[in-house]
């Protein structure tokens, strides 16, 4: 920091630009607001949750724990910000369309609250709070509306920012967040879903079991599809998976195989 940088003496108010990348505070009208580091449990929800949202076909910006500046005394960091994600250095102008916030333990309410109605104000149309203690939920905060509860089975929406609407769970849950991440990338890639992919598996089975017969068809197919769905899911397959692939004879072996591919981490786990 430069030597006209208070923040470095505790003293203020303070102003965006003292504020350094990597720094753990956010500015509420010049006074800085200590951030703790996230715990494990936190950690690995903000990763899921911001994956789900991310891999939506319609975002092309979004972040984890972005800076956003309106103006000099002010910086606030949403966990997870989806739309005004620059590839640039330095703080960002304006807000995100959408932000995240997953609320643990040691949560300062007060300043929670704070930070909702800045980012509304400001611009942002959506803030969802994920709610980790106690039943889990979300609370969605939308700029001239009541804020509402969102619970396990429901979907989430944000019109003109995200195409898909958002299980409740996939904000928290590894299983639902990975489910909805890999028909989001699917679709990125012109697939509807899983379904679609299987039903293109199918018809280039049949295409080649014309040449090959239909039991190797079906055989080719299973296998192509399985190798489809390794490459989105982006797991490296190694020359010896490569040929226990090929020297799989049983569909039903390939379809379970292609049914883990949705849960597994990895192609060890999907091979097992």
């Amino acid at each position: 920091m430069g030597n006209d940088d208070r923040a470095a003496t505790g003293r203020g108010p303070f102003l965006a630009h003292q504020i350094r990348p990597g720094d753990r505070y956010e500015l509420s009208q010049g006074h800085a607001i200590w951030c703790a580091p996230t715990g494990g449990d936190g950690a690995r929800r903000v990763l899921r949750g911001g994956a789900a949202l991310a891999s939506d076909p319609a975002v092309t910006e979004a972040g984890i724990d972005p800076g956003y500046s309106t103006e000099a005394g002010h910086l606030r960091a949403p966990d997870v910000a989806i739309g005004n994600v620059p590839d640039a250095p330095g703080w960002i102008g304006g807000t995100p369309p959408l932000a995240v916030e997953y609320a643990g333990r040691g949560q300062d309410e007060a300043d929670l609250q704070a930070k909702i109605r800045e980012l509304l104000d400001a611009g942002t149309r959506w803030v969802w709070v994920v709610r980790l203690i106690g039943p889990r939920r979300v609370e969605v905060y939308e700029a001239g509306a009541e804020m509402r509860i969102a619970g396990p089975g429901e979907l989430l929406s944000a019109p003109g920012i995200l195409r898909n609407d958002v299980p409740v769970e996939a904000l928290w849950d590894a299983d639902a967040a990975d489910r909805h991440t890999l028909t989001n990338l699917l679709q990125r890639h012109g697939y509807d879903g899983l379904d679609a992919v299987r039903a293109e598996g199918h018809q280039e089975g049949r295409q080649e079991g014309h040449q090959e017969g239909h039991q190797e068809g079906g055989l080719v197919h299973a296998r192509a599809t399985l190798r489809r769905l390794l490459s989105r899911r982006g797991f490296a397959i190694s020359p010896a998976q490569e040929a226990r692939i090929d020297a799989c004879s049983s569909t039903d072996t390939l379809d379970l195989w292609i049914d883990r591919v949705l849960d597994a981490a990895s192609a060890d786990d999907v091979l097992a």
